[in-house]
């Protein structure tokens, strides 16, 4: 029989495994837990009432969090001229147009998100099943899709988020570092919260948020309470 650790065994006195709570609540506990021996990585995991296999029912967005994620994020921009110029001065990582498309074909992957200039995404496109995958393709409707890359290179570095549903209506998404003040954790948790909620396809009906868990990388999941959730953003609906 297993024995539960000392950690698990602080973890279990802290909070009710079948119990929700509120997103203030659920953070509170969360900063109570034991620490590894690293800085864990605060993550929010959310079961959506959609059918992602229906194209008007896909959840998609991306949002600047107020506090950032405590990470830093290396950037590759696609670009040329003067716009090369001003992706470097906005603090991009590297920047290059065909010579970076060779590159990234060629296996080289040492960048986290990318952004590109809308006349270089016909180069950009041959990486499709590259960078698609992986969840780093540009595109439009994120803002990676721009002329305006001093900006968007901008918001990347300053701690943008994606989110996107997957084929099973979930979403997992990080709100930040475990050594964030509590306060910071909770005001990226409820800007990505109603970023989601607006972000509600039309489509869907019924109860559109199922689940919402809070965890850090080593430590277990607390419940949210999605109807509190709910009632908070209701007018974002």
């Amino acid at each position: 029989m297993a024995t539960a650790t000392k950690k698990t065994k602080a973890a279990e006195a802290l909070y009710d495994r079948e119990k929700e709570y509120s997103v203030e609540e659920a953070l509170g506990i969360l900063k109570k837990l034991p620490n590894a021996k690293f800085d864990e990585s605060v993550d929010m995991s959310l079961r959506l009432g959609v059918d992602p296999k229906h194209a008007d029912q896909m959840v998609r967005g991306a949002i600047v969090l107020p506090h950032g994620i405590g990470k830093a994020v290396r950037v590759a921009v696609f670009a040329k001229g003067e716009k090369e110029k001003e992706a470097r001065d906005a603090g991009a990582d590297v920047v290059g147009a065909e010579d970076l498309v060779e590159k990234i074909q060629g296996g080289w992957m040492e960048f986290d998100s990318t952004v590109a200039t809308p006349d270089l995404m016909g180069q950009v496109g041959r990486l499709g099943k590259v960078l698609g995958p992986r969840g780093l393709m540009p595109n439009p409707k994120l803002g990676t899709v721009t002329f305006d890359v001093s900006r968007a290179v901008r918001e990347v570095k300053a701690g943008k988020v994606e989110f996107r549903v997957d084929k099973a209506g979930n979403i997992h998404v990080p709100v930040g570092k475990k050594s964030f003040a509590e306060q910071n954790l909770v005001a990226n948790t409820l800007a990505l919260l109603e970023a989601i909620v607006r972000a509600k396809p039309s489509a869907s009906k019924g109860q559109y948020l199922r689940s919402v868990t809070v965890s850090s990388t080593m430590g277990p999941g607390i419940h949210v309470d999605v109807q509190r959730v709910a009632n908070l953003f209701k007018k974002a609906q």
